[in-house]
Parts: C-alpha cells; structure tokens; sequence
C-alpha cells in the first residue's frame, strides 16, 4: 500500500519535530557543555540564553498543535475524507508554515512570524474542515 500524500507530508512535519528536538538540545549544550548534557541533571538548570530559548519556545510551539494535525490527518485517511483540496493544501500548508516558522523564531523576528504561524493553523483548521464536508 502506498503513502498517501497527506501521510507524507505527515512523517515530514515529524522528522521536522525530530530537527527541532535535536536543534534545541544542541543549543542548549553548546551553553552548558556536555559534561552537563551527559549528566543527570540534578542541581538547578541556569536558564537558556537567547537563541536555545527561542528554539525551545519553537519546539514547544509546535508541540503544542503536532497532535492534533497527526490527528486530523488519521482520521481524514480512516473517514476517506483525504485527497482532496482541502487535506492536500492544508498538509502542505501546515508543514510549509512550521518549515518558516522555525528559522523566523531562531532569528527572533516578530509579528512576519506571527503570520507565518497563522498559515500553519489555517492549514491545520483546512485538514479539520475536510472532516465535516
């Protein structure tokens, strides 16, 4: 059986969650070092400096809508609902917007973020709407 679009660009966003993990966690060893990152971490944690913040913030970000575009893409595919317009833009829209949005936040741009960010949620909110049409 083979992958449908939708479900591509959906282990794409999760390799992207994988980027964002790794991106973040270099950064934060690249301030405390590896001695700390290899530890156990029992003492208290400085906070992050700028940039492992943002992508922090970043991964939270995304963490924070990933389960529910996993979830709209599943149950598009179960509900035969996928293929269409809707799930086919909305998927790329998602994973369009989170690509643009990762660097954007690295850099600390504000408000063009923002927007960037609400093209990945109208494409989330299109992959929902396919659900009920």
């Amino acid at each position: 059986m083979d992958m449908t679009p939708e479900f591509i660009v959906l282990a794409f966003v999760l390799i992207l969650a994988i980027v964002q993990i790794l991106w973040a966690a270099s950064a934060r060893t690249a301030e405390l070092g590896v001695k700390w990152n290899a530890g156990a971490r029992d003492g208290e944690t400085p906070p992050p400096g700028k940039l492992a913040g943002r992508l922090l913030r970043a991964q939270a970000n995304l963490f924070e809508t990933l389960p529910i575009f996993a979830a709209a893409v599943i149950m598009a595919h179960v509900a035969g609902k996928d293929g269409g317009p809707l799930t086919l833009w909305g998927t790329h829209l998602y994973l369009f917007g989170r690509l643009i949005y990762l660097p954007l936040y690295a850099l600390g741009l504000p408000f063009i973020r923002s927007l960037v960010w609400l093209v990945a949620l109208a494409g989330l909110l299109m992959v929902l709407a396919a659900l009920f049409v």
